[in-house]
């Protein structure tokens, strides 16, 4: 819930997103604020509304129904770049945080915690952005329109906009009218209570205005009639222009006359009458013969120059106090008053003070130069402070660095005020501190130098920052938080810069800073966080587009290696020999600039060398000078990937060029970095991918990504043209293993249930998992049924078939690849599987394209206390030719129900199961079956007549 006070108060507040935060967001702050609250699911429905009506405040979701909060943010950021909009989201990564802060979001907030969703905070945060957004806005404000003199108690000051509407007036102006100034904000000057009792005067000042608005600066004496007397008031108008010439604001000083003119035209008759006014003046009269001597002493002459009337009459003449040569005697005879000449003067206490004096003929009482001096010291000060932050505007625009501003404002905030310490401190985002980055030489010598400060810490600097508050002490002294107690430092004032850091300045004076001074500092402080703002926005700007180079060129590189990749997956797709798909590979890797040589290569039998297989490119008789032993290290890059089974990069060639002979007939050939790919399918190698460029670090982490699942892709092409040559060949290897490892599904069961088992195939590679049927021997197939479900990896168990007690068949549904479908991705069949208590015995079919040593060394891998018992070479007829296309005519859930019928019994006289039984241990319907069987029959008939049709034809 929000403070009382709080800007939400006032606020008209958009909120965007899903209901599922929105309306507890929605509910809580319509019931702790008085905000107006609107809101919409989409970020188009956002935008609208801000483009309809006024928004002061945006609270959005990170997720939208069409599209992101962050995107939302870059599209308002166009049209409504000071709008605040807090961005509220479930995901708080640093990604993110990053994205929204690059988008321009005001404040990023989890919107969910340990207790659920975080209302309060982000009701907290919302204020807090919606406060520093119009404390922005108002300090722009402020720096446009502020003047010299606004806040002169003796000086009327009003600031107009260009069209001579009325924008502000100072407090002396209000107290010339009794009607309430707020609710005359906008009307024309002219018309405003102070004149519109007199057309004249309400022409005079019109006309003053409107030239003003073309650029001139204008005087007139004007009088203004009230209920008591009729007052008259010297306005000066000028205009306010920007860097660009154009009229911004019209600032117009009146100051009321009345007195001067009554006792200009009473001293005639009442010296008393004007000693009396006079010493009510805060501007002080003096009178002297031509010679110079006085003749009258304003009793207040010592609020300026601080001598008593006695001590100004014995420096005997007016010179002595205001300068020789004030003022051209033939002109003030000529013209008989001359107004505003400024002058520097000394007070008695060495003080300088900047006056204007205006000079008058007169005779009275042996006077005949009437001397009128006003104090303008503050107001020249205010008008050269102005100046001083023009110019340190103008040297912003061309720093490109924090550290620049920094010591901009530390050089030039003694000629903005009257002070001498000063010091920058910036916020460092990754260590959490202000650092100090540029302190004057005057707070070295009266404080020492500025330490970093943590943020988190109890001192000055982190508070005004952390809180975003305004700090101003008559004396530093009095506040606990102060760290160096030793300082000589007194008035001092900290302002937060923002985001950016802290400013602060000093004096060893007690109470240096009044209400002007602290609007010069503020200003000046606005003007700098400006200028950071500015910067840290290029900054931004540069990184992105850096950023946006990079990704641009890793996209094209990436593109061109994708369409690579693509037209050799196209081709292996196709290609029929393993040679094919290597040179293949090689030549579309090098027919273009970005890889210069490629080649493929595999181990020896003895395991000791890579002989290459296929190369293409620019090869430069390279291969023919090595001998790449198979090595993890040293060696080159083939051998050690030969060795390790790992990618191996040389980002470049040239380093450690000694280290080995390669590299040096790789450099000699514009080889500068290589990449070797392992080429691995099922943890079976295939062999090696290796690569050259004729450039350093040419394989970034994209690349390389790219090229391991090409080496992967071309090993998958590699063992299927295995597996197809193992179903076109007629000549096998049978292999078989002894194994003693309870790993092996099988061996488990047959030690558990204490019976022996026989494999009898069956694989099924379905969504409902492998499916693997086994006859149970010398056992009692519903104890083996039982002790199978209870493992972990078996899903389901169903009995068959029942030959009596000791004997049956299972059907086993696992929850894990069985061995036979590992062997089959390698090209070899599962051919037999008979385990019992003490030891599993297995037959495995080595076609003559797939390499025995490869199928040992799976099974060796797989399992432990392998051993090899027996190996034969077998030729397969042709009938097996026969049944294996059959088989792989058969769909999956064909064969899946033909095998547990032909297990069940169905086939046999009498059946053992009927349709019925097996439909239900199938979870199918009795048709369903029955279709499935006749389905088959007919495949194996139209198999076995069209052979045998074929068969006469050709005899």
């Amino acid at each position: 819930m929000s403070d009382a006070g709080s800007p939400l108060d006032t606020a008209r507040v958009l909120v965007v997103g899903s209901t599922a935060w929105t309306e507890p967001f929605t509910a809580a702050l319509s019931a702790g604020t008085e905000a107006a609250v609107r809101t919409v699911e989409t970020a188009s429905d956002a935008l609208d509304t801000v483009q309809q009506r006024s928004v002061d405040c945006i609270v959005t979701g990170e997720t939208l129904d069409d599209g992101s909060g962050v995107a939302l943010v870059r599209q308002l950021r166009d049209s409504a770049p000071d709008l605040p909009v807090v961005l509220g989201t479930t995901d708080g990564t640093e990604a993110l945080a990053s994205e929204a802060i690059q988008a321009g979001v005001s404040d990023y907030v989890p919107l969910t915690g340990a207790d659920g969703l975080r209302i309060d905070e982000l009701i907290q945060r919302t204020g807090k952005a919606l406060q520093s957004a119009r404390r922005a806005i108002t300090q722009r404000e402020r720096a446009r329109q502020f003047d010299a003199v606004f806040h002169d108690t003796q000086t009327a000051t009003w600031v107009l906009d260009p069209d001579g509407s009325l924008a502000r007036v100072n407090q002396t102006g209000r107290a010339m009218i009794d009607e309430a100034v707020d609710g005359v904000i906008g009307d024309l000057f002219w018309t405003l209570p102070w004149w519109s009792q007199s057309e004249a005067t309400e022409r005079d000042i019109r006309q003053l205005v409107e030239a003003a608005r073309d650029g001139q600066f204008g005087n007139a004496v004007v009088h203004r009639p009230t209920t008591a007397t009729d007052r008259v008031i010297e306005l000066s108008v000028r205009p306010v222009e920007n860097d660009f010439g154009d009229v911004t604001s019209i600032v117009i000083e009146g100051i009321d006359i009345t007195d001067q003119v009554t006792l200009d035209r009473d001293l005639r008759q009442s010296e008393e009458l004007h000693r009396v006014t006079l010493s009510n003046m805060t501007d002080t009269v003096l009178m002297t013969n031509e010679d110079g001597e006085y003749t009258y002493v304003c009793p207040n002459v010592h609020f300026i120059f601080g001598y008593t009337d006695d001590e100004i009459r014995e420096q005997e003449t007016i010179d002595t106090l205001l300068g020789e040569d004030l003022f051209d005697r033939a002109e003030l005879a000529e013209k008989g008053v001359l107004k505003n000449i400024e002058c520097t003067v000394t007070d008695k206490a060495g003080h300088e003070h900047t006056l204007l004096v205006n000079v008058r003929e007169v005779e009275i009482q042996g006077g005949t130069l009437l001397y009128s001096c006003r104090d303008i010291t503050k107001r020249k000060q205010r008008e050269e402070a102005l100046a001083t932050m023009q110019e340190t505007a103008r040297k912003f625009l061309y720093t490109e660095t924090n550290q620049e501003i920094a010591q901009h404002i530390v050089d030039d905030v003694l000629s903005v005020f009257d002070v001498s310490a000063s010091a920058i401190y910036l916020f460092d985002v990754e260590t959490n501190e202000l650092q100090p980055v540029a302190q004057s030489q005057a707070m070295t010598e009266h404080h020492g130098p500025l330490p970093a400060v943590r943020t988190n810490d109890d001192t000055l600097p982190s508070h005004s920052f952390v809180n975003d508050e305004t700090l101003v002490f008559d004396d530093v002294h009095t506040s606990d938080r102060l760290e160096n107690r030793a300082t000589d430092l007194r008035s001092v004032m900290f302002v937060p810069l923002g985001n950016h850091g802290v400013f602060v300045t000093g004096s060893t004076a007690v109470g240096v800073f009044d209400d002007v001074t602290q609007e010069l500092t503020d200003l000046l402080a606005a003007t700098a966080e400006a200028a950071l703002d500015r910067v840290a926005r290029e900054s931004q700007l540069r990184e992105q587009d850096r950023e946006l180079q990079r990704q641009n060129e890793q996209l094209t590189a990436l593109n061109h290696i994708n369409n690579t990749i693509r037209e050799i997956d196209q081709t292996i797709v196709s290609a029929e020999t393993q040679e094919e798909i290597n040179h293949t590979v090689c030549e579309r890797l090098t027919d273009t600039d970005r890889f210069k040589f490629a080649w493929i290569g595999s181990v020896d039998p003895g395991g000791t060398t890579v002989e290459p297989r296929a190369w293409a490119g620019s090869e430069q008789g390279y291969l023919d000078n090595q001998s790449i032993t198979v090595a993890d290290s040293e060696t080159e890059p083939a051998g050690q990937t030969a060795a390790t089974g790992e990618l191996t990069m040389i980002p470049n060639v040239a380093a450690d060029l000694r280290s080995a002979p390669w590299r040096s007939d790789a450099l000699t050939r514009d080889f500068l970095s290589v990449l070797s790919i392992p080429l691995v399918y099922n943890d079976l190698r295939h062999g090696i991918l290796t690569i050259y460029t004729d450039t350093k670090d040419a394989f970034d982490e994209t690349t390389r990504t790219v090229l391991r699942e090409l080496g992967e892709t071309i090993a998958s092409a590699l063992s299927a043209i295995e597996r197809k040559h193992a179903l076109l060949t007629t000549s096998v290897t049978r292999v078989e293993f002894v194994i003693d490892d309870e790993r092996f599904l099988l061996s488990r069961l047959a030690r558990s249930a204490g019976c022996t088992l026989s494999y009898e195939g069956g694989i099924q590679h379905a969504p409902a998992g492998d499916s693997v049927f086994v006859t149970v021997e010398d056992g009692d197939v519903r104890t083996v049924a039982a002790a199978a479900a209870d493992m972990t990896t078996i899903d389901d168990v169903t009995q068959i078939s029942e030959d009596g007690t000791e004997s049956g068949v299972l059907r086993l549904e696992l929850s894990q690849p069985f061995l036979a479908l590992e062997l089959a991705d390698h090209g070899a069949i599962f051919r037999e599987a008979t385990a019992d208590p003490e030891r599993t015995t297995l037959v495995v079919d080595v076609p003559q394209s797939v390499e025995v040593r490869n199928i040992a060394q799976l099974v060796h891998s797989t399992f432990s206390g392998v051993e090899l018992k027996r190996k034969e070479t077998l030729e397969r007829g042709i009938e097996h030719d026969r049944g294996s296309e059959f088989l792989t005519d058969l769909t999956e859930r064909q064969f899946e129900v033909i095998q547990t019928a032909y297990y069940s019994g169905y086939f046999e006289s009498p059946r053992t199961k009927s349709g019925e039984d097996i439909a239900t241990m199938l979870e199918i319907s009795p048709p369903a079956f029955y279709q499935h069987v006749r389905t088959v029959q007919r495949k194996l008939f139209t198999a076995l007549f069209e052979e045998r049709s074929v068969s006469s034809r050709e005899s």
